[in-house]
């Protein structure tokens, strides 16, 4: 079975939040807990968890690159990206999603 946009589109915006704004140690998805930890050498917020059978990770913008989205965090915005099999799937920004491929899970 293939997720719907709406469901992918709300577990992620519920990373984001739990993660991000609420700051939880963990996060919780459908009665299921994944740990939020902080990457070792920036002290970025990551957590890796599962959606419809597969594994993804959120980490937290790095605002100290070059990119689009790290000006958007130098400048107090909250940002978090989502990847896939090491590919970059979306990105969630103060609670609104952009999808980096035509496929909506």
């Amino acid at each position: 079975m293939v997720p719907t946009s709406n469901a992918f589109d709300d577990v992620l915006i519920e990373v984001w939040r739990q993660a991000l704004v609420d700051r939880s140690s963990s996060v919780t998805i459908d009665g299921q807990f994944f740990p939020a930890r902080k990457t070792a050498s920036k002290r970025l917020v990551e957590v890796d968890f599962n959606f419809a059978g597969q594994p993804y990770r959120g980490i937290q913008q790095n605002p100290n690159t070059k990119s689009g989205w790290a000006h958007l965090a130098r400048k107090g915005a909250k940002v978090m990206q989502f990847l896939q099999a090491g590919k970059y799937v979306a990105v969630v920004v103060d609670g609104k999603i952009t999808h980096y491929s035509g496929k909506k899970y």
